[in-house]
């Protein structure tokens, strides 16, 4: 099966550089989304719009991703569950969800709910950054050649 790459992308600040790579390697793109969003115009890029509500993009994602495919996100549930499924998370600040690091991320998730339901204020991520920007083009490059490899 050819690699695919599913953008979890309601609030995804590295699209243009994800259809860049994609472009590279002729990879299958699919911008997933609970509202319509401009995408590239490219046969190889496909937008699904789901319904609006709570993890139905994710559902969407992780039914379809497997062994060797790539999935873009900031959600750890569904980095979890595609992991799970064999495809490789990335954030979009290049950092690698991987199987040795998801249970502290689900972990730090859930303490943070749990504060924040108590009325503690939380920090949200640093500012994007174009040195992140810069490590997301590097790690996408990386986990496509991986994921080719395991695709085969």
């Amino acid at each position: 099966m050819p690699t695919v790459i599913y953008i979890d992308a309601d609030a995804c600040p590295v699209k243009e550089e994800v259809y860049r790579v994609a472009r590279r390697y002729g990879l299958k793109t699919y911008v997933v989304s609970n509202t319509w969003m401009q995408v590239a115009r490219e046969p190889l890029v496909e937008q699904v719009v789901v319904d609006a509500g709570p993890d139905i993009a994710d559902d969407w994602i992780a039914e379809r991703a497997g062994v060797g495919d790539v999935v873009i996100t900031a959600d750890i549930p569904l980095a979890d569950r595609c992991l799970k499924a064999g495809a490789q998370a990335l954030k979009s600040n290049g950092q690698p969800f991987t199987p040795d690091s998801i249970g502290s991320a689900l972990a730090g998730r859930m303490v943070g709910e749990h504060l924040r339901s108590m009325g503690v204020a939380t920090s949200g991520p640093p500012p994007f950054s174009a040195a992140d920007r810069s490590r997301f083009l590097q790690a996408l490059d990386q986990a496509v050649v991986k994921s080719r490899k395991a695709a085969t």
